[in-house]
């Protein structure tokens, strides 16, 4: 897995939300909102949803970086925690939630552990995102930067966010759920934030002393004059025990 320590800050700041529809979703399947558990929580922002619905939310990560910059709130207990191993007690949780960060995880550990920790009826929801398309002339910028300049540099488990999740077991009653847009206006400092904020883009850092977005920033400043249409698809999966 790798570290996303260093790009924390970025994580914070540029990270996509993801829509109040699917929060709403998730939340119409839920019986109890005693106790949430956000696994792989980063910055802590399906986190700070749920709070706002929870009794208390434990939220967990194995980057210290990632919980320091996380949003803090009275009834969010954070903990520099693997998901696939907690101090969570027994049958204890509502609702699980792991966004963009369960390809990371291995995952019959991370599913005995959400089994364990999951009351009767208890809820599970994978949220992720792949790839986002825009103009024709920034996708094919964006799609040369992820496909050849830092490709070498993803790791292998990347392969289950190209595949749309697909590829990822989930031993769970699912519930069927509707297509959720996630679709945003944003400028060009936006973007470059935002792929600054991908572990490749770090990893190539590390490797060569040089930061590869650099290269490609007069050409998105060139396709990106003012605000763009930004659109992710969404990866999402609600199960019950």
């Amino acid at each position: 897995m790798p570290d996303f320590s260093t790009q924390s800050a970025l994580y914070a700041k540029f990270r996509p939300k993801y829509p109040k529809e699917l929060y709403d979703f998730i939340f119409s399947n839920v019986e109890n909102f005693g106790s949430a558990w956000d696994a792989g929580t980063g910055s802590g922002q399906v986190a700070s949803e749920l709070s706002n619905r929870f009794e208390d939310v434990i939220a967990t990560d194995s980057s210290e970086q990632q919980l320091r910059k996380a949003d803090k709130r009275a009834n969010i207990i954070y903990r520099l925690e693997s998901a696939e191993s907690t101090e969570i007690t027994d049958h204890t949780i509502d609702l699980v939630t792991v966004a963009q960060a369960i390809h990371w995880f291995d995952f019959d550990l991370f599913f005995k552990e959400v089994k364990r920790v999951l009351k009767p009826g208890g809820a599970i929801a994978i949220i992720g995102y792949g790839i986002f398309t825009s103009n024709p002339d920034v996708d094919t910028i964006v799609d040369h930067f992820y496909s050849v300049t830092i490709d070498k540099y993803w790791d292998p488990n990347r392969k289950y966010v190209d595949e749309g999740y697909k590829g990822i077991p989930f031993p769970f009653q699912q519930i069927e759920a509707p297509e959720f847009k996630m679709e945003f206006q944003w400028t060009a400092a936006e973007l470059i934030g935002y792929l600054r904020s991908w572990s490749a883009v770090q990893a190539y850092k590390n490797e060569n002393g040089k930061d590869p977005v650099e290269a490609i920033i007069p050409e998105l400043n060139a396709a990106m004059p003012g605000k763009v249409n930004i659109r992710f698809p969404l990866l999402f999966k609600l199960g019950t025990v």
